[in-house]
């Protein structure tokens, strides 16, 4: 029996009436394996213990964003199996990378950031404290500026070096968030939106696993791996929206901190850290800090 006979054999076990859907492997992370049936549902498998808890908790967290939100989240409906894994309608759309973005006409572009903005603001609504009691935790820290130079440094080439080491100093040196924390998304990089190209539309957002609370600016780190364009406008019509003010070198800083604390996560490993290492560079490439 190959994996996608066996994932298909646990589907249909819950949800026998689509036995003749055509089945494809849609993606694969540390935590889980997704499954499309005919390009309208999509089934997540969690791969260990720990992964299945998170995909509890992100389903409870989608219950309370889905009416808080314009745009379309999706709606996680658990099978207890065993295997556990979840079931939603599939949000039409593909990713968007940066090659997408640089085609978008100026029109397509403030819109997608105005979406953006307003899926933010919405999102940032929510009380951290009910969250929290849904299941949201502490986003991720991101260790010591001593640790994650130990790690990335060595990975990097003569010529990324004095970037990266500006970036750890600056880092060091930023005073306190000056907002409080939120409740956020913290993965708002084009991997996670549901893009019609046709209609050069944003029709959704997908992946909460990663969401949680922390700092309002680390919020806005994500959206420079689909442009840095993007990230200017987008922060630019959250102000608008909210009134709030945002720091621009705050958010650079933290940007380039983001790539080099993902270098370092993953520094033990030769087949993804020429990625990595590449994700840094084209950061540094458009990067404007002091």
């Amino acid at each position: 029996m190959t994996e996608i006979d066996r994932y298909r054999a646990a589907i249909l076990g819950a949800v026998p009436d689509i036995a003749a859907s055509s089945f494809r492997l849609l993606a694969e992370s540390w935590d889980s394996t997704a499954v499309e049936a005919d390009g309208r549902l999509v089934f997540k498998f969690s791969r260990h213990e720990a992964a299945a808890g998170r995909l509890r908790t992100e389903a409870a967290l989608l219950a309370m964003i889905r009416p808080s939100v314009s745009l379309p989240v999706p709606h996680l409906v658990l099978e207890e199996g065993p295997p556990l894994f979840s079931r939603h309608a599939k949000i039409p759309g593909e990713h968007l990378l940066t090659a997408h973005y640089a085609e978008l006409p100026e029109g397509a572009r403030r819109r997608l950031a105005e979406d953006l903005a307003r899926f933010h603001a919405e999102l940032h609504r929510l009380d951290p404290g009910r969250m929290a009691a849904a299941g949201a935790g502490p986003v991720e820290e991101w260790g010591t500026t001593e640790e994650i130079g130990a790690k990335a440094l060595p990975a990097l080439t003569p010529e990324l070096r004095p970037m990266a080491e500006h970036v750890l100093s600056a880092y060091d040196r930023l005073p306190a968030e000056p907002h409080d924390a939120i409740y956020g998304f913290f993965d708002g990089h084009g991997w996670n939106m549901a893009f019609d190209h046709d209609r050069q539309r944003l029709n959704g957002i997908y992946d909460f696993a990663d969401s949680g609370i922390g700092p309002l600016h680390q919020e806005f780190v994500y959206s420079s791996f689909v442009s840095p364009d993007l990230t200017a406008r987008l922060v630019a019509a959250y102000e608008g929206l909210t009134g709030l003010t945002l720091d621009r070198r705050r958010i650079a800083i933290l940007t380039g901190m983001h790539r080099l604390w993902e270098l370092a996560e993953l520094a033990g490993d030769p087949e993804h850290v020429p990625k990595m290492v590449r994700s840094f560079a084209d950061w540094v490439a458009t990067a404007e800090i002091c």
